[in-house]
């Protein structure tokens, strides 16, 4: 059974369709880089995934549930969004183990993987330190680790290394290939295209609401074009070129 699977999974809204017939099946233990132009669907399909907004059309599943059972879906997924909530108040550990509570994660074995994964990003000199007062990226590695806290089977990360700089960035990007070699899907969003070339299994390319390619990364680089030594931006680039209000990608960091 793939780990994500959809079925014509379709969203509109009122006469806008954000997502268009996606089929999807993405095994267990992979990366899979999502790609596309501002604008493309690809908030809307992690939405759809996660169960946060109901699909018009067509169905899905995530870790075998059903993505219009959210209940069900909140016990194997995690999920990092672009801008994740933090309680500026909150020290790191206190933010976790609210999460925890909220995850149903036994109170002691909640406290030791705390622990051990503020270690494991260099924060636990921090743990007491109010997040108001933690940097970027900071901040953005105590989000990553709440999405991944009750250790889920499938993860959705969106631009989880937008801003950060180059050390925090390269964690960042050892944690999620370290995530899909433990057996974990991680499902990767993001702009920033050395991070997918770096760390993807497979990429899909959504435009205006439609898959228009996927592939392992080697393959689709030589699939596109003529030129000897594309890389995937070049790819991204040639398959968007339509798209007259294209975005920036970012090419380094």
């Amino acid at each position: 059974m793939a780990a994500i699977d959809t079925t014509a999974l379709t969203k509109r809204y009122g006469e806008t369709v954000a997502l268009s017939a996606l089929d999807l099946s993405i095994p267990s233990g992979v990366v899979y880089g999502f790609l596309g132009p501002n604008g493309a669907g690809k908030t809307t399909t992690m939405r759809l995934l996660t169960g946060l907004t109901p699909p018009t059309q067509g169905s899905g599943t995530v870790a075998g549930a059903s993505i219009t059972d959210r209940d069900e879906l909140r016990a194997y997924v995690g999920y990092l969004p672009e801008e994740p909530p933090l309680y500026e108040e909150a020290t790191g550990e206190e933010q976790l183990a609210y999460i925890a509570g909220l995850r149903d994660i036994p109170e002691t074995y909640a406290r030791e993987r705390i622990h051990a994964l503020l270690s494991d990003f260099d924060l636990a000199a921090d743990a007491d330190t109010r997040i108001a007062e933690y940097s970027k990226g900071m901040r953005q590695k105590v989000a990553y680790i709440q999405a991944i806290l009750h250790e889920p089977s499938v993860v959705f990360l969106d631009e989880p290394t937008s801003g950060l700089d180059p050390r925090a960035a390269r964690t960042i990007r050892e944690k999620i290939r370290g995530l899909a070699d433990d057996g974990t899907t991680v499902f990767l969003s993001t702009h920033i295209l050395p991070v997918v070339e770096a760390v993807a299994d497979s990429v899909g390319i959504l435009y205006d609401g439609e898959l228009i390619a996927e592939d392992d990364p080697d393959a689709l680089t030589d699939s596109v074009g003529t030129e000897d030594s594309q890389t995937l931006e070049d790819v991204f680039l040639e398959l968007t070129a339509d798209d007259p209000a294209e975005e920036t990608v970012v090419t380094d960091g």
